[in-house]
């Protein structure tokens, strides 16, 4: 079979391309949020130790600010 016997068969083929692009890009941009997601959860973390430890009257929190910088 030919393009020019059956040309819908270059149809198929563009909207294959164009599909497995999408997926790809639909890949990437959960790839970054789960990244972006997984920086916040641990910037988080290290912020409600430190204020825990402040709550908590101590005066000695320092170490804590130095462990998770």
């Amino acid at each position: 079979m030919t393009p020019q016997e059956h040309p819908w068969l270059i149809e198929e083929d563009e909207e294959a391309a164009d599909r497995q692009t999408a997926s790809l890009a639909g890949i990437a941009i959960t790839l970054l949020l789960l990244v972006i997601g997984l920086f916040l959860i641990h910037e988080l973390h290290g912020k409600a130790v430190v204020e825990d430890c402040l709550m908590a009257g101590r005066h000695d929190c320092d170490w804590l600010v130095q462990g998770h910088m």
